[in-house]
């Protein structure tokens, strides 16, 4: 089916009652999901399980099976971790969850009575593993959550969704956990939230969870990055959480212990989507066309400079001189940091917007040349 067929359907026909799962929970607070990046032992799980189980956390997580990125590290302790996920339940009373990497792992998590299940980014990024699992959950009422893929890719990750949708999957909703990159950066996974909140304009009312830790990749950025995303009208949390995070035998930097993860849903500020405040509405709206303007300044400086860039073209291609140029590129790169931060602009955006800038001015010189 079409994707714009399927994008109009998802939001005028089901998009409600894809959403439903969430409302029916019933809660004042965002979802919280929490529990440790692995399953380890069943004293483990148990432990972690009865520190949550008295706070806002409604669903208690575990991995049961661990997609990692090089073989020989821990991969998981495999079905028998689904037991102790059934005894989280029993005496706690929360929900469980776990990833599903294959038709093999569905099978196991819906005869324990998996209460939530999501597929990891390293499986997003495949359409045929994500047809195989939407396949054998054909027509589950289980909640089902899809993570976006390692790459910054929003068609794939709502492909996912499309062959769920497809698979006749009603309880539905997403996980943004960032994306990998070669650039250096804080984040272990760059958040590009601009993905994310594209993907909230084109579905609004399918459940949207973030997951700091993946992320962060370090606890200490955990509760920056979960108030942005409640900022941002996310649904949700999902924060790995463990009792003895250095000693995780995964991902230990980025696990806090339950006491921080309560001090973090503590201290989170939930905003206002709006407010029908009248001073508010006029302020908001005249410095909303103050951007307006700055925005429009921007494109025409813009435009400009692919102008420029167009006669550098013309100039090259009369000296017979190659496009690139990086001993230039690295010096305006350089100066345009150091001017950035002058101004309060992070490194990271000013990098990335004059990579794109100089992209665009290598593809103009490269029509005029080629042209």
């Amino acid at each position: 089916m079409a994707l714009p067929i399927l994008q109009k359907q998802i939001k005028m026909e089901n998009s409600k009652e894809m959403s439903a799962w969430l409302e029916d929970f019933g809660l004042d607070h965002p979802l919280v999901i929490a529990g440790p990046c692995s399953a380890e032992t069943e004293e483990q799980v148990l432990k972690i399980a009865h520190e949550l189980k008295d706070t806002d956390v409604t669903v208690f997580r575990a991995g049961i099976w661990k997609p990692r990125t090089r073989p020989g590290m821990f991969e998981g302790v495999g079905a028998i971790g689904l037991d102790w996920l059934k005894k989280v339940k029993d005496q706690t009373g929360l929900l469980i969850s776990t990833e599903v990497a294959n038709k093999d792992h569905v099978k196991l998590a819906l005869e324990a009575d998996v209460d939530i299940l999501w597929i990891g980014a390293r499986s997003t990024v495949s359409p045929f593993i994500v047809q195989e699992i939407a396949d054998a959950l054909n027509g589950t009422d289980k909640i089902v959550l899809v993570k976006n893929p390692v790459n910054p890719d929003l068609a794939l990750w709502m492909g996912g969704l499309e062959r769920l949708y497809s698979a006749n999957i009603k309880k539905l909703g997403v996980i943004h956990r960032g994306f990998s990159t070669y650039d250096k950066s804080k984040y272990r996974n760059n958040p590009e939230w601009q993905i994310a909140v594209e993907f909230q304009n084109k579905f609004p009312d399918i459940p949207l969870i973030c997951d700091p830790s993946h992320i962060a990749g370090r606890r200490d950025l955990i509760f920056n990055l979960s108030q942005r995303a409640l900022d941002l009208n996310f649904d949700g949390l999902m924060i790995e959480t463990h009792w003895d995070p250095d000693n995780a035998w995964s991902d230990a930097k980025q696990q806090v212990t339950p006491g921080r993860l309560v001090e973090i849903m503590n201290n989170l500020k939930i905003r206002k989507v709006t407010t029908d405040e009248k001073s508010y509405q006029l302020e908001l709206e005249t410095l909303r066309e103050q951007i307006d303007v700055s925005d429009q300044i921007i494109l025409d400086a813009l435009g400009k400079r692919m102008k420029v860039a167009e006669s550098i073209g013309t100039l090259k291609k009369g000296n017979n001189v190659a496009v690139l140029q990086n001993k230039r590129w690295n010096e305006i790169l350089q100066t345009m940091r150091a001017r950035g931060g002058e101004r309060g602009l992070s490194e990271e955006f000013i990098t990335r917007i004059f990579k794109a800038i100089h992209q665009e001015s290598i593809n103009h010189q490269e029509k005029v040349i080629n042209g």
